[in-house]
């Protein structure tokens, strides 16, 4: 099956101005013709250092709803964020659907991309999770703690790590109110405090996925944090996992056992500290060890990824890997599993 092309189009001045606005988050209009249709959408450059690259990733809004375009970067299979989304959802977290698609400029292939769905008002409504806000961790201050994790001084703002994304302003104030209340109750004080602000079910489902893959970066920023709407309870969602499955963010080759079993970050803390909490990460760790975690479920969608993906990226030359470390990735994700398996098992014995 082929893949599915995204073609932009975007007039002179809004081409310009989309450079100009490089570093910034402004939108500017333009069209996307899909599936045979052309829609009208606003489109603006996103991401971090990668802004930088020469293969630049996108932000898209059509009809309502947001899609990411990842050119994939510094991930050399480019297929590591839409395992890991897929493996997320597996042990019973909601993450972001994933497509890849050939992506064009104004006629121009810009080559394979990662489409990603936008975690925002259609993403709930489509898994029916009625939500009453939503924030994204957008930097390490959204570890959980009153302390800055640089300079160990208190936050001028607890939410100095979140966007605001849904929800009203006594939202922000809950949130605010679920950092600073985590971090003042000690014993079974906290332990009643987290059964009643938190899922914790989901959150160390999470936390496990996280550990799992081996996404250095993913406890103290890139995930999204909600309000569920029928339970009142903090809810959490995983977001940029390119750096995992035995590379970091930005594509080095790093030890399986790179990060902790127990992960980090002052709630994940707060949580293990108790017996309870930790029996039932154990036993989730270990479910996911029999069955979705292992070479037997997870290698074949490895393959049939690389084997749909592998006659473009052979032709995709805004890429900063070869076609021949591409084909490698196969045995490089395989070898982590077959480590990161030995490195849990035996912490899940010493826990």
């Amino acid at each position: 099956m082929s893949l599915p092309v995204r073609a932009l189009q975007l007039g002179e001045s809004e081409s310009e101005e989309l450079e100009r606005n490089l570093w910034n988050d402004r939108f500017v209009p333009a069209v996307m013709h899909t599936n045979g249709r052309s829609v009208p959408i606003s489109v603006r450059y996103r991401g971090g250092h990668t802004r930088g690259y020469p293969k630049r990733s996108y932000e898209v809004v059509r009809q309502g709803q947001s899609f990411h375009y990842n050119a994939e970067f510094d991930d050399p299979s480019m297929i590591r964020n839409a395992l890991s989304f897929r493996f997320f959802s597996e042990i019973g977290v909601p993450s972001p659907r994933t497509k890849h698609v050939r992506l064009t400029r104004n006629g121009e292939p810009l080559g394979v991309y990662l489409e990603i769905e936008g975690v925002e008002r259609k993403f709930f409504r489509r898994r029916g999770i009625g939500y009453s806000s939503l924030f994204y961790a957008v930097n390490n201050n959204a570890d959980f703690g009153i302390r800055n994790p640089e300079t160990n001084r208190n936050k001028s703002s607890l939410m100095s790590g979140y966007e605001h994304r849904a929800g009203d302003a006594r939202e922000r104030t809950r949130l605010t109110a679920f950092i600073r209340g985590l971090n003042e109750r000690t014993g079974s004080r906290a332990a009643a405090f987290l059964n009643k602000r938190l899922d914790v079910d989901n959150y160390l489902r999470w936390l496990a996925g996280a550990v799992l893959t081996g996404n250095y970066d993913g406890f103290e920023q890139n995930y999204a944090l909600y309000r569920s709407r029928k339970t009142g309870k903090f809810r959490i969602i995983p977001w940029d996992y390119e750096g995992t499955w035995g590379r970091n963010c930005y594509g080095r080759l790093v030890s399986s056992g790179l990060v902790e079993v127990t992960g980090y970050n002052h709630l994940t803390r707060k949580l293990l500290e108790h017996d309870s909490f930790r029996a039932r990460y154990k036993a989730i760790l270990g479910r996911a060890l029999q069955g979705p975690f292992t070479e037997r479920k997870i290698m074949p969608v490895v393959d049939e990824m690389i084997s749909k993906l592998a006659p473009y990226i052979r032709e995709d030359r805004m890429r900063r890997w070869s076609y021949g470390e591409f084909l490698g990735e196969a045995d490089i994700i395989r070898d982590y599993i077959r480590e990161r398996r030995s490195l849990v098992s035996s912490a899940i014995r010493k826990m």
